[in-house]
């Protein structure tokens, strides 16, 4: 029987885990997209603590008008600036299965021009 979308999306994303893993000198930032929504956060996955996060959710993303990639872009740049600031500038890039297209790409290149190196 077929796969569906989800079940192939957490094969992928099963196989990228086992390969990507954030540590304290180089975090792994995690993106989850659903239909409405983009979420990204900085995950130390030797202590399982979450350094910082962002989504589309925000007051001041969420204020916003525009389209899903702008939106995505917005929460890259939100996310960069707050890794920044907590001192994190060199991430693993996880795409939690999904292409690196569209919104996951907007997102990731905003990240890469708030200062994060990937």
């Amino acid at each position: 029987m077929a796969l569906t979308k989800t079940q192939r999306r957490q094969r992928i994303k099963n196989r990228i885990r086992k390969i990507v893993s954030g540590t304290e000198m180089q975090p792994r930032l995690s993106v989850f997209r659903s239909n409405k929504e983009i979420y990204a956060q900085i995950v130390d996955d030797v202590t399982g603590k979450t350094i910082s996060a962002a989504s589309s959710r925000d007051k001041d993303i969420s204020s916003v008008k525009g389209t899903k990639v702008d939106i995505a872009a917005l929460v890259g740049k939100s996310i960069g600036e707050k890794a920044v600031k907590a001192g994190v500038e060199k991430i693993a890039f996880d795409r939690g299965g999904y292409l690196y297209h569209g919104r996951v790409k907007s997102l990731a290149d905003a990240a890469r021009e708030a200062g994060l190196k990937f």
